[in-house]
Parts: structure tokens; sequence; C-alpha cells
């Protein structure tokens, strides 16, 4: 599939890190010598995206696009489509400066990160079974009602933002020589492999997606974007496909990264429990697939300088203390 879109570059990165700090919080690299122990690495580092004002990472992307947007296009409302973090984002965004959102999501969207969006200010419209479902609506609504569209991943300006993380990293911790990033529709992987490589071409990035949802594998596989059926899972930040039309996040994840890991849902419960017990940090599943991925011994770090993001914190609290008292 010929890729005839402008595709984001460092300058864009650079771009969006003068505009997104108002709002987007730099966030700290703590040292996980456990992990670093267990995996023979010189050093873990976790990158604590989930200290956000939202919870998690999507608040650079979604602050990107919508500081990007001139009065009239503001004075529009903007409309998304999400899986609950980039709907809790965009809806953050938008409060701040006074613009009305409208977030799409699908049906299996659990009701805590419903609710939550309404908290921040946002409309969530519930409709379809998936994520594409959802993604429909949003079409359909975006042309009805006029809205300016801030997609959760598969943008310039989203990737970009996300982007930063990299920028961030790589002056905290210079000597990063691998990357572990979470794999859903792309944007996190996209913006951080892209920034990475224009920096250091030497880095290592390994994308980690989870097996009830592979999405931008099967897509990569097929060369165009694949339906994907969706289950339930712990790692639900990480459902969805990656667009009815992507233009973006596919090329860049396939010119950028080195290689990919598929992880289970014991994977990620084994995860989320050791950044609990070893570091007091509560994790969702997304953030886990990292730790999950190095536990299960599907991703070789031996001797290298690891650093993966902990993307997010927001997890259901009756769901997250199974997982634990699983684990007991």
């Amino acid at each position: 599939m010929k890729n005839n879109y402008q595709l984001p570059t460092i300058a864009d990165v650079w771009s969006a890190a003068g505009r997104v700090y108002p709002v987007v919080s730099e966030t700290p690299i703590v040292e996980s010598p456990q992990v670093a122990t267990l995996a023979e690495a010189s050093s873990v580092g976790l990158k604590l995206e989930l200290l956000q004002p939202t919870g998690s990472f999507k608040v650079r992307g979604a602050t990107n696009t919508i500081l990007s947007l001139s009065d009239a296009q503001r004075a529009r409302g903007v409309i998304t489509f999400s899986t609950g973090n980039h709907g809790r984002a965009v809806s953050y965004v938008a409060n701040q400066v006074g613009v009305k959102a409208v977030v799409c999501l699908s049906k299996r969207v659990p009701a805590y990160r419903v609710e939550a969006i309404r908290d921040l200010g946002g409309t969530p419209v519930v409709f379809g079974a998936s994520q594409d479902e959802a993604e429909d609506h949003y079409r359909e609504l975006k042309e009805q009602e006029g809205y300016i569209p801030v997609v959760p991943f598969d943008d310039p300006l989203v990737i970009a933002g996300q982007g930063t993380i990299a920028l961030e990293l790589l002056r905290q911790r210079p000597q990063t020589d691998t990357l572990l990033i979470p794999l859903s529709g792309g944007g996190l992987l996209a913006g951080i492999a892209m920034t990475a490589k224009s920096l250091d071409p030497s880095i290592r990035v390994v994308g980690i997606s989870i097996d009830r949802s592979p999405a931008m594998l099967e897509s990569i596989k097929l060369g165009k974007p694949a339906d994907i059926e969706e289950k339930d899972t712990l790692a639900d930040s990480l459902l969805g496909g990656i667009g009815r039309e992507n233009h973006y996040t596919m090329e860049l994840v396939k010119r950028y990264v080195d290689e990919h890991v598929v992880v289970t849902e014991e994977d990620v419960e084994r995860g989320m429990r050791f950044i609990f017990v070893n570091h007091g940090i509560v994790a969702e599943g997304a953030a886990s697939v990292g730790i999950g991925a190095i536990l299960s011994g599907k991703v070789d770090v031996k001797g290298s300088n690891v650093v993966m993001p902990l993307t997010g914190r927001n997890v259901d609290k009756r769901t997250y203390l199974s997982v634990l008292e699983k684990g007991e």
C-alpha cells in the first residue's frame, strides 16, 4: 500500500515540544533494579507517563493538536473516538481552553472510562460493538455537526506530541539503547520510534502488542488496515483497530520499529503485580506489557540500557484488586 501522505518528522516533534508544556508534565524516569537483575540488563528505567494530569501519555498528542487550532476552529468544537484514555485527554485539554469536546466510544469501553470523560468536561457518545464502529459514528457526527477532529493516533500532530516522550527520555537517560513501547493504533510507538531513530539510529525499538488485539501486526501482514475481533482484556487501552484508513502510523511503525513482541493476559497480570509489589505504582494493563514481556522471556534485554514508558494508571479499582489478589 503506497502512502502519499506527508509523514511527521523530528522537526514536528520539536515544534510540539515548544507548544505542549503549559498543559503537559515532563515525567521522571525511575530505576527498576529488580527488573534489571531478572533480565540481566545493564539498567531498566520506567518513564512515569501515568503521572500526566489525565493519568496517561495521551494528553501529549491531544494538547499538541488542540493548541494548534485557530480560534475559529476551536469555536466549532472538537470530536474524537477512543477506547478511553485519548477521550480523557481530549476532554481535559478542551476544557482547559474552553472548547466543546465530543468523544465517541464503543460499547466495549468500560463504564468507568465513560464516566471519567464526562467528569473531565467531555460529552461521551456510546455507539457500536468495536472501536471501528465507534469511528464510523464519529465520522457521521463530524460531517453533520462540523466538529474539528482530534484523532487518537493516526495524525501528524498527535504522533509528534507523543514523540516528545522520546525527546525527554533521551535527555534524561542518554545511555538508553533499547526502548520497549506498547502498540495498538501506533501513535505512541510511531512518535517515539521516529523521534528516537532520528536522533540515534542505533537505538533498538521493540513494539509490544497484546494477543487479544494485535491490530497493527495483522495490518502489516495484510498490507492494509485489518478488522480485528476485540476481546476482553486487562490491557483495554490497547484494544481497537488502526483506523479504516491509516495514513501515518502503519508506515512509521514499519519504517522505524526493529522488533515486535506479543504478550498474553497472564503476562499483563504479572507485569501489573510486579510494578505494584516492587515499586508501589498502580499501572493499568496497557502500561504493564513491557515488564510482562521481560518477565515472560519474550524479549531479550541482556546487557542493555532499557527505558519503557508506564503509559497510564486508569484502571477499574475492582479489576485491579482482583489482579493483585490472584497473585497472593
